[in-house]
């Protein structure tokens, strides 16, 4: 059986980091930041300080939604309401906790996954802020979101392995 304690313990200590790492930051930046900019990292758009960490606050209660929610829900849904190849077979009663679980282990994965995209883009806004012309670092987010993405295909490759077809009878 799949346990999701790792997965959900490296979220809250990632969470935890950026939460004191930015906590640090908070007053250090201007009373208004650059929060926006375009494709070549010029801003374009400005927040005040406080509405700039309030979305980057929402943003980690979104990734705790995902890596912590969904599965919950799944996991109190009735089986005709999830969408799951073969799920007679994969949510039988003899099957259901160890798919489950690591359906449980899979999205809070997934949910760090999410959070670290997030606090890297975050932290490129507020470098971009302490330069002099304020410019976003557009190379270093495309690494990051080429590494998500590498994640995504992985992630959803053992989803499909996992669940794509029950296995052989002996």
């Amino acid at each position: 059986m799949q346990n999701s304690r790792l997965p959900k313990s490296v979220f809250v200590v990632l969470a935890v980091a950026a939460a004191i790492h930015f906590f640090y930051l908070y007053p250090q930046l201007p009373d208004v930041v650059a929060s926006h900019f375009d494709a070549h990292g010029a801003p374009n758009d400005w927040q005040t300080r406080t509405i700039f960490f309030a979305f980057f606050v929402g943003s980690i209660v979104i990734s705790t939604i995902v890596s912590f929610g969904v599965p919950m829900l799944i996991a109190n849904m009735p089986p005709a309401l999830i969408n799951l190849p073969h799920k007679e077979y994969w949510l039988s009663p003899e099957r259901r906790p160890t798919s489950l679980a690591f359906l449980s282990a899979h999205f809070a994965w997934l949910g760090c996954a999410v959070l670290l995209v997030e606090i890297f883009a975050f932290e490129f806004s507020v470098r971009a802020n302490f330069q002099p012309d304020k410019r976003f670092d557009t190379a270093s987010l495309l690494y990051v979101f080429a590494a998500f993405f590498v994640f995504l295909v992985v992630w959803m490759a053992r989803l499909f392995a996992r669940f794509g077809k029950p296995p052989k009878a002996v």
